[in-house]
């Protein structure tokens, strides 16, 4: 039942926006005018798909902690994350750098079971989902959706069978930087069997961080969109995850989705200025190709979860169709979840899960 969700449960497509007073009863009409009424009217229909958030390495320090009623010692909750009317967010496994080889598998392995503990806490406000489908019902049951990833590389330890038990324990995106198979080269042998044996598995594969030869052979391997999930414009700010013009445009004509950041690092500290790295993602990969992510408890601040509506209120002041907010917040997400979701079941049809060692494909030279 699970697999036929997605047509069971599936909203209005992002163009065809529904009436506000049947969607959400209690929604503000929006004023005319006023772009922050609209807003919110708009999100109320279409809310954000976040995507990355790193709550659960900053929830490990806390000895206690609530997300339902309020936490201080966090940038994000419930609270914030309703009033900035997200609907879903993936939550990042990221690990440090210096974690390799078994400890980053164990790590990993710690980060999945307190993020299961911490929806098991929370039952009113959080859900877990593993497919669009499932993003849809915990939106429709007033929860906030809760995908898992991305994950690192080196919580693989170049090992598919250890993807597949990532896989299974609700794993849905992989950071490909950083691994020995995806650097400044591009792909290995290996690393394209990595990525193959993803788009079996319904894994989406997270360019944010890696090289140029890396985006550029995952974009033309995978036979699923894959994600930025904290690139804005390198042409506006050069920090080293953003994403060059170019490669901007490559993006556009593979489908995938660049997830624009509210990170001062990688945007800047204005509303504006993430504006204008949305602006211009827009601009050169196209409307279907942009979306958000907050990077939270990353040093975003702490308005970050609850700021939303601000950032959609300054689009619409500079003249953004609904319909291509509609895409940036919800629409965008979900079709690249429902790829991933769809490309896999028929993946799964011809393909068998895949046995090879990095050994076998990457020897080193003699």
């Amino acid at each position: 039942m699970a697999d036929l969700q997605d047509e069971l449960h599936a909203l209005p497509e992002a163009c065809e926006l529904p009436d506000t007073a049947q969607t959400a009863p209690f929604a503000p009409r929006p004023t005319p005018g006023d772009p922050l009424e609209r807003a919110r009217a708009l999100l109320a229909a279409h809310p954000v798909i976040d995507g990355h958030s790193g709550l659960p390495w900053a929830l490990r320090d806390l000895p206690w902690y609530d997300l339902q009623l309020g936490e201080s010692g966090v940038d994000t909750d419930v609270l914030r994350l309703r009033e900035g009317q997200v609907g879903a967010l993936l939550w990042s496994l990221h690990l440090p750098e210096r974690l390799a080889g078994e400890r980053a598998v164990g790590a990993t392995l710690e980060q999945l079971d307190l993020v299961r503990s911490v929806i098991a806490a929370h039952p009113e406000g959080l859900r877990l989902a593993r497919s669009a489908g499932q993003v849809i019902d915990a939106r429709n049951c007033g929860r906030v959706a809760v995908v898992l990833g991305p994950a690192g590389a080196a919580a693989l330890d170049d090992s598919l069978g250890i993807l597949r038990v990532l896989h299974s324990l609700g794993l849905r995106v992989l950071t490909l930087a950083g691994a020995s198979w995806a650097g400044e080269a591009g792909l290995t042998r290996f690393g394209e069997e990595v990525v193959r044996e993803m788009n079996r598995l319904g894994v989406l594969a997270d360019l944010s961080g890696a090289s140029d030869a890396t985006i550029g052979r995952a974009l033309a391997l995978s036979r699923t969109p894959v994600l930025c999930t904290r690139s804005a414009a390198r042409s506006l700010r050069a920090h080293p995850d953003n994403l060059s013009d170019a490669l901007l445009a490559e993006l556009g004509a593979a489908k995938g989705l660049c997830l624009v950041p509210s990170s001062p690092e990688r945007t800047g500290p204005r509303v504006q200025d993430v504006a204008d790295h949305v602006d211009h993602v827009r601009a050169i990969a196209g409307p279907e190709c942009v979306g958000l992510s907050g990077a939270h408890d990353r040093g975003a601040g702490p308005d970050a979860a609850s700021g939303y509506p601000q950032l959609i209120a300054e689009l619409l002041a500079r003249g953004w169709p609904e319909t291509d907010v509609a895409l940036l917040t919800w629409g965008n997400m979900q079709r690249v979840l429902r790829s991933a979701d769809f490309a896999a079941r028929a993946a799964r049809e011809r393909r068998k899960p895949s046995t090879v060692r990095i050994t076998e494909l990457d020897a080193p030279d003699d």
